[in-house]
């Protein structure tokens, strides 16, 4: 019988709805505890459990948002004024989702960021292309945010990366690349992952009590690499312990953005979450996100798993 293949749109369309009838109902009793044995088996995850959670932001917390990141580019009253006007007219903290308390599944997420030493293993053992972007094609892309000199520093040579960047987040990879990876990881130890979901992500961040931050909800200048930090690249993964969130969950705040599972179908764009070494303090908090295209390949952007089997 002649192998027909599916579009990569019409893909990711399928795993979506698959992800979707996976996770819509509650784990039993015996799932959820074969789920946690598997979870804690593999060291490398952490098994949250069912339960209710608060999930996105009000009025409050938009508007610390809007503040504690004015304060992080300007120091006199009057600046500081101003650039959250600036801020606040841009809307991006707007567009989160409502604060409210709602029940999730049990699940089991990765501890850490796949990091480029992972990834290289991948990259090897299937000779799936490595994570870059060239410059006409950073350009097409747009959302530039840096020079193509800045992303340089970046892109893999001769099929490895950057030196002394072994135990850093991979970046300039998209999602179908994070797919692949998953399907590739599993395929090691008869196990299946997957990207987690935006809910996922946030619950494993925040905890139950809804706080802003991994490590509460006052701002912590310390406690990750963000703009502030002026490090102007990614760090090693759990480089800063109040990052981790109170499951263990490590980098839940700085570093890189996340992909995640959730799609927005009409224009083909995928949720993402966290926050990067070049973001203002507000974007840190875990109600944050925000959509870009499912082709994106940034400096900005990497990825976590999910383990389900």
């Amino acid at each position: 019988m002649k192998q027909i293949k599916l579009p990569q749109n019409w893909v990711r369309l399928i795993l979506a709805i698959a992800i979707a009838i996976n996770i819509s109902g509650c784990h039993s009793q015996a799932e959820s505890s074969t789920l946690q044995k598997d979870c804690e088996a593999d060291g490398d995850f952490v098994f949250i459990p069912e339960g209710k959670f608060i999930r996105g932001s009000d009025r409050q917390e938009r508007d610390f948002a809007y503040n504690i990141s004015a304060k992080a580019i300007a120091d006199s009253p009057e600046g500081i004024k101003q650039a959250e006007q600036k801020l606040r007219q841009t809307g991006w903290f707007d567009r989160e989702s409502d604060r409210q308390s709602i029940s999730i599944y049990s699940y089991c997420i990765g501890r850490n960021l796949v990091t480029n030493q992972e990834y290289q293993e991948f990259v090897r053992a299937t000779n799936h292309r490595t994570p870059g972007i060239t410059a006409q094609e950073y350009q097409q892309q747009g959302f530039l945010v840096h020079p193509y000199s800045k992303v340089e520093e970046f892109l893999w040579s001769n099929g490895t990366y950057p030196p002394s960047t072994a135990k850093h987040p991979v970046v300039l990879i998209d999602y179908d690349d994070a797919l692949a990876y998953a399907e590739w990881k599993g395929a090691q130890i008869g196990a299946r992952y997957r990207l987690p979901t935006e809910l996922e992500w946030e619950k494993a961040a925040r905890g139950e009590s809804g706080s802003y931050f991994p490590w509460g909800d006052d701002w912590q200048a310390a406690a990750t690499n963000f703009g502030g930090s002026k490090i102007n690249y990614t760090t090693e993964i759990a480089s800063y312990p109040l990052s981790k969130s109170a499951y263990g969950v490590e980098d839940m705040a700085g570093n890189v953005f996340e992909y995640t599972s959730t799609l927005i179908q009409q224009d083909d764009r995928t949720v993402m979450k966290g926050c990067s070494w070049d973001d203002l303090s507000g974007f840190c908090r875990a109600a944050y996100r925000h959509t870009r295209p499912v082709n994106s390949r940034h400096i900005l952007f990497g990825f976590r798993l999910v383990r389900i089997k």
